[in-house]
């Protein structure tokens, strides 16, 4: 029996009501995921109101078909990844949009199931690819990638203080033959790490599968190379909402939002701007919105979410 598609939509409320949707407007998804955040928009949209959502996910786009089926034609669902939403809507043509969510990361769905291989809980293949159509996977980085490589992924990404020594491990256990599972995996991170560290912090293979999944997926690149598109697609008083899971993740959103606030690049001491840049929009929200203390006792994994909102002028 397949597995259903599970995700728990992390600070819905709170998402939807910074989205400010109008019964009218035309509004992306682009982490699709179960359709969640997309349920509570479509509800709030009349025969007028259009839902593109996309996700890279193939059993993503097939739950979420199920789920906003009651919405008809109001719904357009695509498979891709986000950073082709431009152009994917432009086939459609639709230029611009009233509001954009992005819930970056990965889905309980995603974790859950086992034999994806995201997770360190579970034995399974390493695999860790969102989209299945790729072919790069978490065994290839793992038994492929040169020791420097995972050595800088390993800390840049994952910000694991051993990552030198778990780099150094991986390729030494490797030679004697290819790391083929996540178990696999976990016992060499252990042993790399010192018995003392291991007991406080957390899993010791936490750090180092986020650094992983992240090389897979090209999560960092993908967000920072599309994030200019979806400003650009923006109606005026549109709304972007991101919400991200990790410091790595919300340090380019955060930097981002402030940039297309003020994007001025005259020094300091100049009296007037002369370079001409003019403001995009402003930031919504100075500090990130936060998940309620009720909400993280029911969804423990929403305890890392942040939610950041720019609006455009």
């Amino acid at each position: 029996m397949e597995k259903e598609f599970r995700h728990t939509s992390v600070l819905l409320e709170e998402t939807i009501e910074a989205l400010n949707v109008k019964p009218d407007g035309v509004y992306l998804d682009g982490t699709l995921g179960g359709g969640g955040h997309a349920c509570e928009v479509c509800r709030r949209l009349n025969d007028q109101g259009r839902f593109y959502g996309i996700d890279q996910d193939e059993a993503a786009v097939e739950a979420a078909g199920k789920r906003l089926e009651e919405f008809g034609s109001r719904v357009t669902i695509i498979r891709d990844n986000y950073c082709n939403a431009r152009e994917a809507l432009r086939e459609k043509g639709v230029e611009c949009v009233d509001g954009i969510v992005l819930d970056l990361g990965v889905s309980s769905y995603q974790l859950d199931t086992a034999e994806r291989g995201f997770t360190y809980k579970y034995d399974a293949p390493l695999d860790m690819r969102m989209d299945q159509r790729q072919r790069l996977t978490a065994r290839d980085i793992v038994n492929d990638y040169d020791e420097q490589s995972l050595y800088r992924i390993i800390r840049d990404y994952g910000e694991d203080q051993f990552a030198r020594n778990i780099a150094k491990h991986i390729v030494q256990a490797r030679m004697e033959k290819p790391v083929e599972t996540t178990f696999e995996l976990n016992e060499i991170i252990k042993a790399a790490i010192p018995a003392r560290m291991r007991a406080v912090g957390g899993h010791p293979s936490k750090r180092t599968f986020q650094a992983i999944r992240i090389e897979c997926n090209h999560e960092l690149d993908v967000l920072r190379d599309t994030l200019q598109d979806f400003i650009d697609m923006l109606n005026p008083q549109g709304r972007l909402c991101i919400i991200t899971f990790h410091s790595l993740e919300d340090r380019i959103v955060k930097s981002f939002f402030r940039e297309m606030e003020n994007p001025c690049t005259c020094p300091p001491e100049f009296p007037v701007c002369i370079c001409g840049k003019t403001p995009y929009g402003k930031v919504i929200s100075r500090k990130p919105i936060l998940p309620t203390q009720e909400e993280m006792e029911e969804n423990p994994r929403s305890k890392s979410a942040k939610l950041r909102v720019f609006e455009r002028i």
